[in-house]
């Protein structure tokens, strides 16, 4: 039987791989984790509980282990995956680190993306970081031949966290209310720009098929759907969803930039106000069985049911609610002034 060990495992992207590779009667899965939603791992996962980064325990508490797969979910700056290499070097065939599709170009040259753009984002610390990820990775697969495999996913949800672009520091839920409540919801530029959504489950899909392919090491891979949307379509399905009108306030993204401590240089400027459309060539060739199947439409359906059945998700923001009220207003005020 494989062995795939997952660093992390209970996250937006994770929590699906993990429940598909539970149900696999070809893999055994260990999870490091802190332990923290234990709820979210199946029965017959073998959980490491443990920090990550106290190495001297996981090297203990993993002796004599050696994986076909390892996966870090959870890896953000050069030093997480140098900790890795130096925890799992020798000891798997194969090393997969979560990138990010907000590490392409920005401004782009082009709205079609594939694994050649270039990477570079000098509005966003998390996308810088994530480049400098992929090459201290890529260096070592090329000096050493250390087994990677490197995946840029792009916008993924899960049931617990509705899509959205301009939200605070508690999660979309707020946007939700001001929806129910009749109030206008602020969306980036003029809603036209386009953007891709894909369902965690859809990705789980994808990633199980490049694990343990010899043809992913060494390799860049995006997943994503298909699926291209306007932010306007993305905001109407969830208003349909909802069973309520929709009533968008558009602003520009650099005044929201401007006028805000919510990251918005690197969460719009750096990502979400550029349109993007994503070539996946590379994935259908890697893993030509898959498919993405569930639509926008239905799969934030599906994710505002279970916020509406689960009050615990349901985290109000009475900060970013005033906020959103003081920026229409004040906009509302310079357009009257200026008539």
């Amino acid at each position: 039987m494989k062995k795939a060990l997952f660093i992390g495992g209970t996250g937006t992207i994770s929590s699906a791989i993990t429940r598909l590779i539970a149900r696999a009667p070809d893999w055994q899965l260990y999870l490091i984790n802190r332990g923290n939603n234990t709820d979210r791992i199946p029965k017959n996962v073998t959980l490491i509980k443990a920090d990550v980064n106290d190495e001297t325990n996981v090297l203990k508490l993993t002796n004599g282990l050696h994986f076909d797969v390892v996966c870090d979910f959870i890896g953000f700056t050069p030093e997480h995956v140098e900790r890795d290499y130096r925890l799992f070097r020798g000891r798997t065939e194969q090393y997969i680190f979560i990138s990010s599709a907000s590490a392409y170009q920005k401004p782009t040259t082009g709205y079609v993306m594939d694994e050649g753009t270039p990477l570079a984002n000098p509005y966003w610390q998390y996308s810088r970081n994530k480049i400098a990820c992929e090459e201290w990775l890529m260096h070592k697969y090329r000096e050493e031949g250390f087994p990677v495999t490197i995946i840029r996913p792009s916008h993924t949800y899960d049931e617990r966290n509705v899509p959205v672009s301009v939200s605070g520091k508690n999660g979309s839920w707020q946007v939700l209310c001001r929806m129910m409540e009749g109030k206008p919801v602020i969306v980036h530029g003029d809603g036209s720009s386009l953007w891709t959504m894909m369902h965690n489950s859809d990705f789980a899909k994808a990633f199980v098929g490049l694990m343990g392919n010899i043809h992913a090491i060494g390799n860049t891979i995006q997943i994503t759907s298909d699926e291209t949307l306007t932010w306007n379509q993305i905001y109407s399905c969830i208003a349909r969803a909802l069973g309520v009108e929709w009533k968008p306030y558009y602003v520009s993204s650099t005044f929201l930039s401007a006028v805000s401590d919510y990251d918005f240089t690197g969460a719009l400027l750096g990502d979400k106000a550029v349109s993007v459309v994503f070539d996946n060539s590379r994935l259908k060739r890697l893993v030509p069985e898959f498919k993405a199947t569930v639509r926008f439409d239905e799969g934030v359906r599906r994710t505002i049911d279970y916020i509406l059945a689960h009050p615990e998700y349901q985290k109000e923001d009475v900060e970013f609610n005033a906020w959103c009220d003081r920026v229409i207003a004040t906009l509302e005020s310079a357009k009257h002034s200026l008539l």
